[in-house]
Parts: structure tokens; sequence; C-alpha cells
């Protein structure tokens, strides 16, 4: 089972985000900085970038390095130039979620006030700005096809597009108090799981909006859920990250004891199937592996 590998220090404020490019490990956080990490040596390297506001999401797409900002800002980077590509200013508030779909190369953006746009990644046109008055959207997942992505919103509702034409096709009243994470399960194209701030787990068939399990899973809200290997992780506010299979079963909790964080865990990146990273409030990059 998983058991702490390494731990990592650099950052000086709260870490919200990271994503792996299967070599680099890469942290944004409140201290305004994005900051890479050699996995193998265990350590930073010199690559850095300085942000005027937190960062609070990231996406990768191939060598592309999409951030967002708590300012609004949407920046893009080819990592292979060292450039900076582009700088949108389309979102206002404060971007909490990007998500990208290989299959139909579209970058899905959400932000605070429940504001969705779409852009395309080739290009890097804007293909549409949807105002859903939804409050926070906290999390964007594209489901493995390629065919339809889901929000987790602020009012409780996990919300299906089509990426075709980006009509709404289910709604899904979710988590009473907020819905924050979601997962499209890979064993069906129907189901996905959900988290909230209700700190529930709910495996859902969509497209029927039919609630099919769910289990009080944590203490506090659930951040993240994300694939690894055969289980699937949860990262919550109450400083655990847990894992069970894809029909909510528990597997196991890492927490302060078993040398995890400290404080809220706010993201979590898939390494590889033996292998995940997680990062906190702590200002810590934990590196979990299968024993």
């Amino acid at each position: 089972m998983f058991q702490k590998q390494k731990e990592l220090q650099g950052h000086s404020g709260a870490i919200y985000t990271c994503v792996f490019d299967g070599e680099f490990l890469y942290t944004g956080s409140a201290d305004k900085f994005i900051t890479r990490w050699n996995l193998k040596r265990g350590t930073q390297d010199k690559f850095a970038i300085k942000f005027e506001s937190p960062v609070y999401t990231m996406e990768l797409f191939k060598h592309l390095l999409f951030v967002g900002l708590a300012n609004g800002a949407l920046h893009v980077f080819d990592l292979k130039k060292r450039i900076e590509l582009k700088h949108f200013s389309q979102h206002k508030e404060a971007l909490f979620s990007i998500s990208s779909n290989p299959n139909k190369n579209q970058l899905y953006v959400g932000d605070a006030l429940g504001n969705l746009s779409v852009w395309d990644i080739e290009t890097l046109d804007l293909l549409v700005y949807l105002p859903l008055d939804s409050g926070k959207i906290r999390d964007i997942q594209c489901s493995i096809d390629g065919s339809n992505f889901a929000l987790t919103c602020q009012d409780g509702t996990i919300r299906i597009f089509d990426t075709e034409f980006f009509n709404e096709i289910s709604t899904i009243s979710g988590h009473k108090d907020g819905a924050t994470a979601v997962l499209f399960d890979p064993t069906s194209s129907e189901h996905l799981i959900s988290g909230g701030k209700d700190a529930m787990l709910r495996k859902w068939n969509w497209k029927t909006n039919t609630l099919l399990l769910e289990i009080p899973a944590h203490n506090f809200a659930i951040y993240r859920l994300i694939h690894v290997g055969s289980y699937f992780v949860s990262a919550s506010r109450d400083k655990t990250l847990k894992l069970w299979t894809i029909d909510l079963d528990f597997i196991k909790r890492l927490d302060s004891k078993e040398g995890g964080h400290y404080h809220s865990v706010n993201d979590v990146a898939h390494l590889n199937d033996s292998l995940f990273a997680s990062v906190g409030d702590d200002k810590r990059i934990i590196l979990w592996e299968k024993s």
C-alpha cells in the first residue's frame, strides 16, 4: 500500500496546485511563484516564474503550461522555448480551475463568479464564454473519451457539458454546501464521483441524474480527486488523503501520523500508477509510493 517516499520544501507560502510533465513537478503557491522540482534528485531546479498574484491553478498540455492567478489572469508558457506566449484578462475574478481536453484540443477555465471560458489550444482563441451564475467553479474534469466535461460549482451543482456545442446536458444537485471535486469513472462512461464541502463522496449516473452510492468520507471539504492505478485518491481540507476503490470502498488514510500534511491538502498530481504527489497549506510537497 502507499507510504511516504519523500518530502520537498522550498515555497514560503501555501501550495495550491501541482502538475507533472513526466519528468518535472511544477508547484504554484501563495508566494506568487511557480517552482519546478527534479523528483529523481529530490531538489528544486533553476526554473521558477514570479507572478503579480498568487497561483491558484495550473494545467499542462504537451509543452504548454497554463497558469491561473488569484487576480483572474491566465498565462500561457511554452516550456520548450522558455517564453510566455500569451497573457489573457478575459476573467476578472480568481481562477480556480483549468482543464485540458487532448481529444478536442480544448482548454476549460473556471473562475470565482461562475464564469466558464473555452479556448482552442492550438490557436489560443476564445471559443465561448459562459456566465453560469453558479458561484465558484472549483474543479473541471474531462471525460475519458473527451466528449464531455464536468464542473463543480459553489451552488452545489455538478454540471456536465458536451464538447461539440458546449450545451449543458446534465445538471446534478450534488452537494448542499457546494460541490468541489469531480472525477469521471474510467470503467463506465455514465458514472462519475463527486466531493463537496459537506465532506461527502457520491457516485452518480450522470446521464440519468441518479445517485448510486454515497459515503461520509472526510471531516471537511474535499478539494481533489484523482486516479492512481486501480484506486482513486481524495484530498481534503481536514489535512488527510484517503485511498478508495472506484466503488467507494475505503482502502487507507494518509495523515500526519503517516508523515503527511499538517494543514489543508489542496491538490494531488498523478506521477505514475505507483506514485503520486500532494501539496498543501503547510508549504510541503509529499511524494507517496506504493510499497
